[in-house]
């Protein structure tokens, strides 16, 4: 017979994670027991307590935590104390941190889509969308869509990939992030696909600002937006940018999405109606992140589609983009299953707001340091990238190079700005130095070759 455990040791270790609101860490606990316990005997303790339901634990390994279940013991600080809560927002909070047994399974409700009508009904209210419209504007005058975006691509490339991947678990730093989008460099040690999952962000945040003149909610922009995003990344190829055929659950909810393909079909074409007939953008930004993860249109990767298209009409309308800046995993994971099992947006909407805040101050920031960019640079953003890279990555010397820009100009660019182009043009190549190559896509060989060829070694 297995020796009873010592009530006396449980009850202590209950009150010290009484006294850790925010959850208590194996090394905690042992630190703060007035009574020292072995380390083998603490965790068959903490196992013992969690699996009799005395105590809930979250996290693996060395990174778990333990709570009281229920109440406020039950929530990490990042969900309540970095984020400002609602009181929705908390009540939200509560039910999704129960061990999935005690939650209620419930299936897709199309009611929650149905009794949405475009600018009458909103998730967002009129305060919250002065405000959010207030920080989030940018000084671009009468410019096309997509100019606030093209100015700042470089750090929202790096920013909006490394943020929205985090979210769905992956383990690159900013920095292995920033050298595999500079330079092409995968981290060591690292799975490839989340090589592959930072490249399709990138490749899908392109995609939305050099085109902004032309995507909406729509098929086309959805759809592709999808097959970027899963290139490469789902069992079955086909699936890339086409709606679900099968049926799919979701991991620790108790949320079934629908299973009929006609049926969802019927779903997603509304929720896109719905989603162009919406006149504010923080409005539209904020809907595709409610309504889409819960249709799970597709076979894998929604919420990362709901969180690129969130920028749609950020991008269109010229203000600041929403990269996910310093969200918590955690916190966005139980906001999403707020709306997955309760249909209830309150906490989703706390989450957002404040995402978008620390996004626009950031985004602010970027811009002071950038200063005022020049319409005619902007203007040939692309241009100057393409004729630069080619010069270096060819390891052009100066006669070749000169006589290469020549032929390029007559070829891409009009009679009236080819004389100033081609000045811009040298200028950015004789200005190349070993801090600022990287932002025309060239790799350090290149650049090392490109240097000899130039006499410059």
């Amino acid at each position: 017979m297995a020796k009873p455990l010592p009530a006396e040791e449980l009850s202590a270790i209950e009150a010290v994670i009484r006294s850790h609101p925010g959850g208590a860490s194996l090394g905690q606990i042992a630190a703060t027991l007035a009574a020292e316990i072995p380390s083998r005997t603490l965790q068959r303790h903490l196992r013992s307590l969690t699996e009799n339901g005395r105590l809930v634990r979250k996290g693996e390994r060395r990174w778990a935590k333990y709570y009281l279940p229920g109440g406020a013991q039950a929530v990490p600080p990042a969900a309540d104390a970095a984020i400002p809560l609602s009181g929705g927002g908390k009540e939200v909070l509560a039910y999704v941190r129960q061990p999935v047994e005690r939650r209620k399974p419930v299936g897709y409700d199309r009611r929650f889509l149905d009794a949405y009508h475009p600018n009458a009904s909103t998730y967002l209210d009129d305060g919250e969308r002065a405000h959010l419209s207030k920080i989030g504007a940018v000084e671009t005058g009468d410019q096309p869509a997509g100019t606030y975006a093209k100015q700042i691509l470089n750090r929202l490339l790096i920013d909006l990939s490394w943020n929205s991947s985090r979210l769905e678990g992956n383990t690159y730093s900013l920095l292995d992030t920033r050298r595999l989008i500079d330079f092409g460099e995968e981290a060591e040690g690292k799975e490839r696909l989340e090589a592959q999952m930072i490249l399709n962000h990138k490749g899908a945040i392109e995609f939305l600002v050099n085109a902004a003149e032309d995507i909406g909610f729509n098929r086309y922009t959805i759809l592709n937006l999808h097959a970027i995003l899963a290139n490469n990344l789902l069992a079955d190829e086909a699936a890339a940018g086409r709606l679900r055929r099968i049926a799919v659950g979701i991991e620790k909810s108790v949320f079934h999405p629908l299973e009929a393909p006609s049926v969802i079909e019927e779903c997603f074409d509304q929720a896109l109606a719905t989603l162009a007939a919406i006149g504010d953008p923080f409005e539209q930004a904020f809907f595709v992140m409610v309504q889409l993860p819960y249709l799970q249109p597709f076979d894998d990767v929604n919420k990362r589609v709901s969180r690129l298209a969130a920028n749609i009409p950020l991008v269109k309308r010229n203000l600041a983009p929403l990269s996910f800046t310093d969200v918590p995993r955690q916190a966005y994971t139980d906001a999403i299953l707020g709306v997955y099992e309760l249909r209830r947006v309150d906490l989703l909407k706390d989450l957002f707001i404040w995402a978008y805040e620390r996004s626009a101050a950031r985004y602010a920031a970027v811009r002071q340091s950038l200063g005022e960019p020049d319409p005619f640079r902007l203007r040939y953003r692309a241009a100057l990238q393409e004729i630069v890279g080619e010069v270096v990555r060819a390891h052009m010397g100066r006669k070749a190079a000169a006589a290469h820009i020549t032929s390029w100009i007559g070829q891409h660019i009009g009679e009236a700005d080819r004389e100033r182009f081609r000045d811009l043009a040298e200028r950015e190549i004789v200005g190349l130095h070993e801090g600022n190559f990287a932002r025309y896509r060239i790799r350090p060989s290149d650049f090392a070759a490109w240097q000899a060829a130039w006499g410059l070694t």
